[in-house]
């Protein structure tokens, strides 16, 4: 297959790796490892019967296609698309969520270059409408995982204007909702999202 071609000529850390990538877990990259631990996180919702919550797949636009054989396809060229929405959607108890997980090497701050516009705009439709709108935050270098509602970073994100350009660590910790890596689920983000919007104060309840 020919080489894919990216936008701005570089390529996804999470989206169609080498087989060399597949086979090596890089701990440089904790953007794949947050990724792999919310995948199983809502793989143990699932199974549960606890939530349906899924990762949106990256949009590729097809084309080129060559069929060498009448059961086979070969694409000789695509492109990574800009997706549209966030990362995450799904169902649990009866309301809709959707939130994008994200994370940063800083100490101090999360930049807001990390986020898109079409982002910030399609969480607003989603609380506008009644659903459940959050980002997951992860600052790497700390190893410290958050929990903002979208009510919160979309005033800092529309303050850019006043040269903001990031949302400090103090108010992430004053506003957000720390989230403790664990084994079964690894980020059980359900947890916070009881408390926050469904006042369940018995933690275990649901997810034992």
């Amino acid at each position: 297959m020919a080489p894919i071609q990216y936008p701005n000529g570089k390529k996804p850390s999470s989206a169609l790796s080498s087989p060399a990538s597949k086979n090596k877990v890089s701990y440089g990259n904790r953007g794949m490892t947050l990724e792999e631990d919310l995948n199983k996180s809502n793989e143990f919702y699932l199974e549960r019967g606890i939530a349906v919550i899924h990762k949106k797949p990256t949009p590729v636009q097809i084309v080129n296609v060559e069929y060498p054989k009448r059961s086979a396809a070969v694409i000789k060229e695509a492109y990574f698309k800009l997706a549209s929405t966030t990362d995450y959607n799904g169902i649990y108890q009866g309301k809709y969520i959707d939130f994008e997980a994200k994370e940063t090497k800083n100490k101090t701050s999360f930049p807001l270059r990390n986020f898109h516009e079409h982002q910030i705009r399609h969480m607003e439709a989603i609380i506008a409408h009644g659903g459940i709108a959050f980002i997951i935050l992860r600052f790497s270098t700390l190893n410290e995982i958050y929990l903002l509602d979208a009510g919160h970073l979309i005033p800092y994100w529309n303050d850019q204007t006043n040269g903001r350009k990031s949302i400090p660590k103090k108010e992430i910790e004053s506003l957000g909702h720390p989230i403790s890596p664990g084994f079964l689920p690894r980020i059980d983000y359900l947890k916070i999202i009881d408390k926050m919007y469904f006042h369940n104060e018995d933690e275990g309840k649901v997810h034992k």
